[in-house]
């Protein structure tokens, strides 16, 4: 039988020509969660993924195909680097397991730490260091066109984790290429994490496929709230309000500065968080557990409660391999104090190649140290947290502190941070400050109501998950819609990428 797919195309109202173009790589317009193409590949996606249901590898590969693909719209051809990590570090952790030697062992760990870190130096500090070295030289830099591939920071720290657990014993080296892909590169959390570790995520992968009624509702619980988080809070007072003060700090009045301030520590937390919430829940309606994330981070009382709370992936990352690796606190207070700035040094490096992000790390590092030395010198016990107005006053100041420190984290340049504190502490200006409210209050609007609900109990939070949780289907499907049409009033133009997309 011939088909006339011309007349087909017709028929369905596609033009093969502009849907050609939508599926291929566009640098301008990565696949995101929050956009309508991921919508619709999605539900395509699903239908597959549930007539594989009771074929593992065929669902395992076609996830992996899948996953594979998301990353090619985010960065082309450059999906061939996962490739090479996710081979690499396979064969690596294999003859990790076939050898008892220590030395041998250590070489091929330090193999799996050179290709990892390597990659992850050549794209994305390879313009840092020459302009670095040319500084000290005395001499110039001309950049080179290098791309950096989305998501690289994630991924290559995620394959190192079950390289350094297999040279440790605290994993056994997968004997399946495919099931190791499939962590690798497993799509929901393939490009902003979080950052799963081997002993989390390899048990889940031959599980038979379950999905609970609470892993569903939670699911399309984080799901809604994060696209609520991101599309609606994060973008529309980044857009409105935030973007342009940070752009031009010396044109805007200190009280602008400052609500700036605010309202980008309220943007950084609702993108990534949002972006982790919508991971979570596509990994929960697929039937796999990710660990939280986030946990109300500006709830914190102090700064080493922050790092337990924001970013928790990366944070036990650093702590696990980096820090301890160090000699964490075994080697004495003034080692362990070094350990903690060295650690976030390199954890604000990580965040991107900049000297701002040295910065930042340094700052954090700083105030790790000085909390510990101050909880040694009023002798608390490990763990402890003060209460009452103790706790109220912690919050404020770490808060204060956190912020002050995204000025030089979204800043391009440390002149252009030092413009923000300038106009924050010369011209700061009060009286503004109706003017302001009255002319932005959808954005001012919008940062309060993300305020509250950042600073409700969590014990609300859950038990507004377990009402979705109880929800009807069809209840559930309404809520979906009744999100993404409110997403479609507020957004702009253009669909925003997500902030940690750069790292």
């Amino acid at each position: 039988m011939n088909v006339d797919f011309d007349r087909l195309w017709a028929a369905l109202g596609i033009d093969p020509a502009r849907l050609l173009d939508v599926l291929q790589y566009d640098p301008r317009a990565p696949l995101l969660f929050n956009s309508g193409l991921f919508v619709w590949l999605f539900a395509a996606f699903v239908g597959v993924y549930l007539l594989l249901q009771r074929r593992a590898t065929a669902r395992l590969l076609f996830v992996t195909l899948f996953s594979y693909y998301f990353y090619y719209k985010s960065s082309g051809m450059y999906f061939f680097l996962l490739a090479v990590v996710t081979v690499s570090d396979f064969l690596l952790a294999r003859l990790m397991a076939r050898t008892a030697a220590r030395g041998r062992r250590k070489a091929l760990v330090a193999v799996s730490l050179a290709v990892n870190l390597g990659l992850l130096a050549y794209f994305k500090y390879t313009n840092f260091l020459g302009q670095v070295v040319a500084s000290l030289a005395g001499g110039t830099f001309t950049p080179l066109d290098i791309f950096l591939p989305v998501g690289i920071s994630f991924f290559t720290f995620q394959s190192l984790s079950y390289t350094i657990d297999v040279y440790r014993g605290q994993v056994r080296p997968l004997t399946s290429l495919l099931d190791y892909a499939f962590y690798v590169s497993f799509f929901p959390q393939l490009v902003a994490g979080p950052i799963v570790r081997a002993r989390d995520f390899i048990p889940q992968i031959r599980r038979p496929l379950f999905v609970s009624r609470e892993m569903f509702g939670r699911g399309v619980f984080l799901i809604v709230g994060g696209l609520l988080k991101k599309a609606v809070i994060s973008d529309y007072i980044s857009v409105n309000f935030v973007d342009r003060v940070f752009a031009a700090p010396e044109l805007y009045s200190g009280v602008e500065n400052l609500m700036a301030v605010y309202g980008y520590a309220l943007q950084i937390y609702c993108d990534f968080s949002g972006y982790s919430d919508m991971a979570i829940g596509l990994a929960l309606l697929l039937g796999f557990r990710f660990p939280d994330n986030f946990r109300s981070p500006y709830q914190s009382a102090s700064v080493t409660e922050f790092w337990h709370r924001w970013h928790i992936s990366l944070s036990s990352w650093l702590k696990d391999y980096l820090y301890i690796s160090l000699g964490g606190n075994r080697r004495g207070r003034l080692r362990q104090y070094v350990n903690l700035l060295i650690t976030m040094l390199l954890g604000g490096l990580w965040h991107g190649a900049s000297w701002n992000f040295v910065l930042w790390g340094a700052l954090h590092g700083m105030a790790l140290a000085l909390h510990k030395a101050w909880q040694r010198l009023m002798r608390r016990p490990k763990g402890w947290q003060p209460g009452g107005l103790r706790r109220v006053a912690g919050v404020v100041l770490t808060f204060h502190f956190v912020c002050i420190c995204w000025v030089f984290f979204r800043q391009a340049d440390f002149a252009s941070a030092m413009a923000m504190f300038r106009q924050m502490l010369a011209a700061f200006r009060p009286e503004v400050l109706p003017q302001l409210l009255e002319g932005y209050p959808e954005v001012f609007g919008l940062m309060a109501a993300g305020y509250l609900l950042h600073f409700l109990p969590q014990a609300w939070e859950a038990g507004a998950c377990r009402t979705v949780t109880r929800l009807p289907l069809v209840a559930k499907a309404l809520l979906v819609v009744a999100a993404i049409w409110l997403v479609i009033q507020v957004k702009g133009a253009d669909v925003q990428p997500f902030i940690y997309f750069q790292f």
